[in-house]
């Protein structure tokens, strides 16, 4: 089947001073989306005693924006295809502050769950059109470097995620208490609003084709029916009904694949997942995301749980691990072009060593520091010589009118690996496993995921 054409010609690449400045807008928006599911954690004890939630109604509260999140990405990606990046990452921010503004202002705890899902949907149409705009934006060694940023928001938004949270709830402003985590992404979405409607370019390429909503529909259902679970699970002892999701969720990935097959307009066009190396890039994206998702939330159990540390003690351990991750994110372009495939698998190895080290640094019982730090520092070092060069090899052979596809499946890869990985170690270290056997198993992924890697090698 012949790819639907492009009805309007790609937008002439724009000045590098640019290009900059649009990169800046459209990654303070990512980082905003991302510093969310991390930052409220820290408020979670404040938010429930001043709104005097439920055990479910603030797991809702913190869970509901990932499982709006994940649900609703695919559909912002396909939503940018058709109709634009610019419109959709603008629609999806002004939808993003209008309900961190919400969230802020929130009376009761059925208040704040409802605009932590609107908070998710926007998010949900923002963040996949960051990929899209670096993928029709920028060329070569412009690309590489927009990635490398790319990752580092990632990663660097996690961890700040805490240490803000952390800092923001023990200066109480104004006795707002908890509500600052939420009020501070308005004057910066309010911000972001005005530049970009002056930044983001305005052509691009445009697929005007079907939405294919029984391919949304029953991915949307397959995302929703694994992410519920795997989200709320742990907090309520894993119940018959979280298991009865996850079975269904498998039975509409079947029945998605059966549509997907049949449609005019496949979700993910059957060009995307065979062009050279995106599904070996794609697991090796999900493997370590869900390394990472389960070695922040597991280790930040740990110390604010076992250890006692406050939130702001317990997010600024991280920071070694955050650094290390930036430092090899922003350099891996110094590497030779043909060492690049290698240095994924070993970025998986050096990732691997780190986490062995950990469980090392905490066998005693203690902070094990300064090993703690070193070897999230070479847990860091390793997942940062992976994630935005395995991001480069896929997109490569990516068509600029396929970016938008590429774009929803990375983006979904990216946050299903960090929800199943936190559900996985989080359930792990709950049900009564200590951090070095934690440890252990974080490293066992990022061999298997180096494993998964190895295809990447054949050219």
């Amino acid at each position: 089947m012949t790819a639907p054409p492009i009805t309007e010609a790609p937008a002439a690449p724009p000045a590098p001073s640019r290009t900059r400045l649009l990169l800046t807008v459209i990654l303070t928006g990512q980082f905003m989306a991302i510093l969310d599911v991390s930052i409220v954690n820290v408020a979670s004890p404040v938010i429930r005693s001043d709104l005097s939630a439920s055990g479910s109604g603030l797991q809702l509260i913190i869970s509901g924006y990932t499982i709006a999140y994940a649900m609703l990405l695919i559909t912002g990606a396909r939503l940018g295809g058709r109709y634009g990046g610019r419109p959709l990452f603008l629609s999806g921010l002004a939808v993003f502050t209008v309900a961190s503004l919400a969230c802020g202002l929130a009376a009761s705890s059925a208040q704040l769950v409802a605009f932590r899902l609107l908070q998710g949907a926007g998010a949900a149409l923002m963040v996949p059109q960051v990929l899209i705009m670096i993928q029709t934006n920028f060329e070569g060694a412009a690309r590489a470097r927009a990635l490398s940023l790319y990752a580092t928001v990632i990663s660097g938004a996690a961890v700040i995620g805490q240490v803000l949270g952390g800092a923001l709830v023990s200066a109480d402003l104004f006795g707002t208490a908890w509500r600052p985590v939420f009020l501070v992404n308005v004057p910066i979405g309010l911000a972001l609003l005005v530049a970009g409607l002056r930044l983001l370019p305005r052509g691009g390429p445009r697929r005007h084709r079907p939405l294919d909503l029984p391919g949304l529909v029953t991915l949307s259902l397959a995302v929703s029916l694994l992410v519920v679970p795997l989200v709320l699970g742990h907090e309520q002892d894993w119940p018959l009904w979280g298991w009865v999701s996850m079975g269904a969720s498998v039975v509409f990935v079947g029945l998605f694949a059966l549509v997907e097959r049949r449609s005019a307009a496949p979700l993910v066009p059957a060009r995307v997942l065979m062009a050279r190396g995106v599904i070996p890039s794609a697991l090796a994206v999900f493997g370590l995301m869900a390394g990472y998702g389960g070695y922040l939330f597991s280790l930040a159990l740990h110390l604010q749980g076992t250890l006692g540390d406050s939130p702001l003690r317990a997010g600024l351990t991280f920071v070694p691990a955050a650094v290390a991750f930036t430092v090899s994110s922003l350099n891996w372009r110094r590497v030779p072009e043909r060492f690049r495939r290698p240095m994924v698998v070993a970025g998986l190895a050096v990732a691997a060593v780190g986490y062995l080290g950990l469980a090392l640094a905490l066998s005693g019982g203690g902070h094990g520091q300064p090993l703690l730090w070193i070897t999230q520092a070479v847990a860091g070092f390793g997942m940062g010589a992976v994630f935005s060069p395995v991001l480069a090899i896929a997109l490569t052979h990516v068509a600029p009118e396929h970016a938008a596809d590429a774009s929803g499946l990375f983006v979904m890869v990216t946050q299903l690996g960090q929800v199943v990985g936190v559900a996985t170690f989080g359930t792990l270290y709950l049900g009564g496993a200590s951090m070095t056997t934690v440890g252990v198993a974080l490293a066992a992924t990022m061999l298997a995921t180096g494993g998964c890697a190895l295809t990447l090698l054949r050219r």
